[in-house]
């Protein structure tokens, strides 16, 4: 597969930076009232990051199944009237019919929105019921974002630093410990990536190119998004090319006037950031899914595999390690904390 080309921020579209914008937010496209595609070879290159083909026989019955689940879901509970040449669409056609105006515009944002739901249910289904360990699964997810990056690499992308890898075991039973209100089901940075850009201004083509190849902006995880790093309004204002497409963004700008709060308390005020997490779309390989269960034949090939990046610039991060931001310094204050809660225990003032 070609390597998708960088953007510059005189390229972008109102939808990479609209994909951008719920990135930084942590927020959901279900509470989109509107897609933004241009054209159908960007609604095609968007449902392709997604490992959907769309000259594929069996991913074509795949998403026609999940469409008409949809379909059913919101005549069934809610009496939702799907005109018939919005239901005939394929998923292409709706995508474009959800960037358009008028009441069909609305009946496929609808669809698009169950339709989603119900891919993430069926895949998570898939996962549970593969014969397959979380080792294997996040080798999958480890080979698909390394070939990814290596295509950004060899074709000499702004990135200075490229770092993968899980979290150790060690690190697992230290978070825990150290935070009480978290579980092992919450823990969402087993796998995690680290790119380190040349600067400042290399950030939002970087997360683009994340986006547009490994990422799908509909897959960010709500509500696990940390931006202390650029103020996504003051930073649009401060570019020409994107102060074009201000004006058109579908959700008020104060909904993220400032930069993230950090809602790790032992991380340093100082520290600075772009951290999401995301469902990154893995498909699973043939050899496996010959081997599971019969109930796995209608949930199609892809699973989903929560993932955590990280994105700064080269002077941000000269900046994080030093001082009271540096990751040695937070690992010091988790462990403080750790050896208090295993000596004392936890004591919440009232």
């Amino acid at each position: 597969m070609p390597v998708p080309e960088l953007r510059t921020l005189s390229h972008f579209t109102l939808a990479d930076l609209e994909g951008i914008r719920v990135l930084l937010r942590g927020g959901s496209v279900v509470d989109w009232h509107r897609l933004n595609f241009a054209d159908e070879s960007e609604a095609e290159a968007f449902v392709r990051a997604q490992e959907i083909d769309p000259a594929d026989p069996a991913d074509l019955a795949r998403v026609t199944e999940v469409k008409e689940s949809a379909i059913e879901y919101l005549k069934r509970h809610f009496d939702f009237p799907v005109p018939k040449p919005v239901a005939k669409k394929d998923l292409v056609g709706l995508l474009m019919l959800a960037s358009s105006k008028g009441h069909r515009q609305i009946c496929a944002c609808a669809i698009l929105k169950v339709m989603h739901i119900v891919h993430h249910l069926e895949a998570r289904e898939l996962l549970f019921l593969l014969p397959t360990a979380d080792e294997e699964v996040f080798q999958w997810v480890e080979q698909k974002v390394y070939r990814v990056m290596a295509g950004a690499l060899a074709n000499d992308f702004p990135i200075l630093e490229f770092i993968g890898g899980r979290k150790h075991k060690d690190s697992l039973y230290t978070k825990l410990l150290s935070k009480p209100e978290v579980s092992a089901s919450q823990i969402y940075d087993k796998v995690r990536f680290r790119i380190v850009t040349r600067s400042a201004d290399d950030v939002f083509p970087v997360l683009n190119y994340v986006q547009r190849s490994l990422v799908p902006f509909n897959f960010v995880l709500p509500g696990q998004s940390t931006n202390t790093l650029l103020r996504f309004h003051s930073y649009c204002e401060s570019q020409p090319a994107l102060a074009k497409l201000v004006p058109n963004l579908q959700l008020p700008l104060d909904v993220e006037d400032g930069l993230s709060a950090i809602d790790n308390r032992f991380t340093a005020p100082s520290y600075r950031i772009v951290h999401f997490i995301a469902d990154v779309p893995v498909r699973v390989p043939d050899k496996v899914l010959e081997a599971a269960p019969p109930a796995t034949t209608k949930l199609g090939h892809t699973i989903f595999v929560q993932t955590e990046f990280q994105v700064l610039d080269r002077q941000t991060d000269e900046s994080n390690e030093s001082g009271d931001a540096s990751h040695r310094a937070y690992k010091e204050r988790q462990k403080l904390a750790v050896v208090h809660r295993l000596k004392v225990g936890r004591y919440t003032k009232t």
